[in-house]
């Protein structure tokens, strides 16, 4: 599969994964419950998915996984599920920003070894694995998987010879570690969850009758009828037993304005109905709409949002403005962020295949269309191209988000600096080129108003890298 076909019909990015654990301290079976949660964050990754379960109180090397390639639906039938026995697992979703796309590559990860088993679900990039790896190597390791996954499972089974619990060696493997990650991990008799402390993924904690739960979003819990108990701080390692959850902060930074969230959770990843270390998505998507209202406003008709994370933008942008909010695209329901492509003898646009216009709602009318970011452009050329042919008289496009013009090495894909719309490129420039009347981005101060004033990572837009870029290509096979 080559990055350059992906691009040509889904000009969008794509997050690296979602992860989501659970123990039930009553002995009760987790796997239905992990697959339902995981549904919950499939918009995190649609390549592969996976399952791994253990009895607490059976043999310690003892573990039960499922994993493949596709959505969970795919994937998991009624009658796997009903075959992984255990109260205690950890799940995954991935979409590959590094390492190929691959059945090996699926997670969750398990490692089988003297103090018994290791099941490790992670979202994230490291920027010193290629580092890692050698040193490894030279000890006589030996990956099956080409991702950096499988060097944190390595380093904290290491760690664990010498370490009095889990969390211990969890912790000790953290300071070798840098980059982006948020893991969950199964051990024999312990759900540990870990966030990198910068918290660039989320990661949260969450409570069902006697079961606990880690999971990348709020909105997983909700799904499976689970409070929110808090958020996993960045730095901090946390371990739930069987006499509860202990906490270990040893790697949270004593300056927590050095913290760096990743801002794209708000402005695209995360679903709106997920809050965020405290920080609602949907009203920080409304608030950026505002944001574009009130620093480039324009006269017209109609406001309207690309589907989906576009909406909640344009609905801000109508409510301060005034100008009516509407819909102007019909999204087909059964198409996820990746499908089956239109052969080129087609001539079968995949935008369109993924999106209609309304052409009743548009028609004679100046449209303003927001959308939450611009990659390369060619979506969004096809999109006003669209609104022109339903009938639109002006088109006006706005983004959620400013103008990006760096790479990603955290976990998005954001491509090299030369593929990017905007690197090189004046503002008129880029409007010429996806055929709109106007085109206008959120400034970046904008970007921690969004996140009500919390640390984050701006580097896609300012090249205000927290951790120094590696010296070594790490984003994978499609992006180079």
């Amino acid at each position: 599969m080559e990055m350059e076909n992906i691009w040509n019909s889904d000009d969008k990015l794509h997050e690296e994964c979602g992860i989501f654990g659970m123990y039930d301290l009553d002995g009760g079976e987790v796997a239905s419950t992990i697959y339902y949660g995981l549904f919950a964050l499939q918009h995190r990754g649609q390549e592969s998915c996976g399952i791994a379960v253990s009895d607490t109180e059976g043999p310690k090397h003892s573990v039960r996984v499922h994993k493949g390639m596709g959505l969970c639906n795919e994937v998991f039938l009624p009658e796997t599920l009903e075959a992984l026995h255990g109260n205690i697992g950890v799940g995954h979703v991935r979409y590959s920003t590094a390492g190929s796309s691959t059945r090996e590559n699926a997670q969750p990860l398990v490692l089988n070894y003297i103090k018994g088993t290791l099941a490790l679900a992670h979202n994230g990039n490291l920027v010193n694995v290629p580092q890692l790896r050698r040193e490894l190597a030279y000890t006589g390791a030996i990956f099956q998987t080409t991702i950096d996954s499988e060097v944190i499972a390595y380093l904290i089974a290491r760690a664990r010879i010498g370490s009095k619990n889990v969390q211990e060696a969890v912790a000790k493997a953290m300071k070798k570690l840098s980059g982006a990650y948020s893991l969950v991990i199964m051990s024999p008799r312990k759900l540990i969850g870990a966030r990198d402390p910068f918290g660039f993924k989320p990661l949260c904690i969450g409570k069902k009758d006697n079961a606990y739960i880690l999971t990348s979003e709020t909105c997983a819990l909700a799904t499976i009828g689970a409070e929110f108990i808090r958020d996993v701080e960045p730095g901090e390692v946390v371990a739930i037993t069987k006499d509860g959850i202990e906490s270990d902060r040893s790697m949270c930074f004593p300056d927590a304005g050095r913290q760096a969230r990743c801002v794209f959770e708000y402005i695209y990843f995360a679903r709106p109905d997920t809050v965020f270390d405290g920080v609602s998505v949907y009203h920080s998507r409304i608030y950026a709409g505002r944001c574009l209202a009130k620093d480039s406003p324009v006269d017209a008709d109609l406001v309207v949002g690309v589907p989906e994370s576009g909406n909640a933008a344009a609905l801000g942008y109508a409510l301060e403005s005034g100008i009516p909010y509407g819909t102007a695209f019909v999204k087909n329901t059964y198409v996820g962020r990746t499908f089956i492509k239109p052969k080129q003898s087609n001539r079968v646009s995949a935008v369109r295949v993924k999106l209609n216009v309304l052409k009743e709602a548009v028609e004679g009318k100046r449209v303003i269309m927001i959308d939450d970011s611009i990659v390369r452009g060619t979506t969004s050329h096809q999109i006003v191209r669209m609104l022109r042919e339903a009938g639109a008289k002006e088109v006006h496009v706005k983004v959620s988000a400013p103008p990006f013009l760096h790479p990603c090495y955290f976990g998005t894909d954001i491509p090299s600096e030369e593929q990017l719309i905007a690197h090189g490129k004046t503002l008129d420039e880029i409007r010429f080129l996806i055929g709109a009347d106007s085109l206008s981005y959120l400034r970046v101060e904008r970007l921690k108003e969004m996140a009500e004033g919390l640390p984050i990572c701006t580097a896609c837009f300012t090249g205000d890298y927290p951790i120094a870029p590696p010296t070594e290509d790490i984003r994978g096979e499609y992006l180079r």
